[in-house]
């Protein structure tokens, strides 16, 4: 499935996810170039911590896991320590699965 098809499915499934004050939605969005995630409060509607991949170079695996890293670093600041992932319409493979792994490499529960 091409990747502008994955973003039509993702525009009519509606929202399946979603973040509390206690366990927040950690979402994320996948770019040609970037990765950006954020942990989001749904019910204040809130984002309380956010990382993105514009000040890094190198291979873009490497790149999500380490964004991964840093959100996970800056929510345990926060206080958040459990997250619901939310994906955003992509498979969870390749940058989207190293960014996972790097959060939970950095101390979040999913």
């Amino acid at each position: 499935m091409p990747d502008t098809c994955a973003r039509y499915a993702k525009r009519g499934s509606g929202k399946k996810v979603s973040g509390t004050a206690e366990r927040p939605r950690l979402s994320v969005f996948r770019s040609l170039k970037h990765i950006y995630a954020q942990v989001i409060d749904d019910s204040t509607g809130r984002t309380i911590v956010a990382a993105s991949s514009h000040a890094a170079n190198g291979p873009k695996i490497d790149i999500s896991a380490s964004v991964g890293k840093v959100l996970a670093e800056r929510a345990l600041t926060a206080g958040v320590t459990q997250v619901v992932f939310d994906r955003g319409g992509c498979k969870y493979h390749g940058r989207v699965k190293a960014l996972a792994d790097g959060s939970r490499e950095g101390g979040l529960k999913f």
